[in-house]
């Protein structure tokens, strides 16, 4: 057994099984919301790796080309964007307009909140880039002064509890449109959300897609700019 776990494909082949079995259960419920494959892989993966006393980083090592490919998957999803370029230039001025609302909302709301109850400065930067994709948050909440390791979790768990609600709370706010559903679901739960709304609709990912590149962009720019003036974000919101 021991030499099983140790093996290079051991890890990799569990991961994407694991995966795969979740994800073949959300395709036999419809994609309903609690049966999101992210949602139950995660866990069921920690809960093996402590099981078998096996440590992160013996895990990592294993699963790296998953890790790797992240990277080329991300920089792809620019093909439908590109595609959709003439659409989305005759909505650059809504676009725009949307982007600013949702990177403010989302750094206000989080931030004010935990401000309200008295969340030291760390977590407050940790939380603030939540809406970005892991990479940037990390990178913003390192800035900032924040924890990289929470502020990454922390980005997990919106981008899998945004692809979980957005479709039953965009339908209850009777939002039809596929574009402002995908754009919303793309600055709100960045990766996660946009292969969410490709599941939903071509379209839909698209927009999404430039949403989380967007946002991502946006938000940086607004943290560095608090961060440059040596602003923290308690002191904004208690003005």
């Amino acid at each position: 057994m021991t030499g099983l776990l140790a093996a290079p494909l051991f890890w990799l082949t569990v991961t994407l099984g694991v995966f795969e079995a979740f994800d073949a259960l959300s395709r036999r419920f419809g994609r309903h919301p609690l049966c999101h494959p992210v949602l139950w892989t995660v866990p069921v993966l920690i809960g093996l790796l402590l099981a078998t006393g096996t440590p992160y980083a013996a895990y990592r090592d294993a699963t790296f080309p998953i890790s790797f490919l992240l990277g080329p998957a991300v920089v792809g999803l620019a093909v439908p964007v590109w595609a959709a370029r003439a659409r989305i230039r005759r909505l650059a001025i809504p676009i725009i307009l949307a982007l600013t609302a949702g990177a403010l909302t989302s750094i206000v709301s989080a931030v004010g909140i935990l401000a309200l109850f008295g969340a030291p400065d760390s977590l407050l930067a940790s939380i603030a880039p939540r809406a970005t994709t892991t990479p940037v948050a990390m990178a913003l909440a390192s800035q900032l002064g924040g924890i990289p390791s929470l502020a990454a979790m922390i980005v997990l768990f919106a981008g899998v509890f945004g692809a979980m609600c957005a479709t039953p709370l965009l339908d209850w706010l009777g939002v039809r449109d596929y574009r402002a559903r995908g754009f919303a679901v793309g600055v709100s739960a960045h990766g996660i959300g946009s292969a969410r709304a490709f599941q939903v609709s071509p379209g839909a990912g698209a927009l999404a897609s430039l949403g989380m590149a967007l946002n991502a962009v946006m938000t940086a720019a607004l943290l560095s700019l608090l961060e440059f003036d040596d602003i923290r974000l308690h002191h904004i919101l208690n003005f």
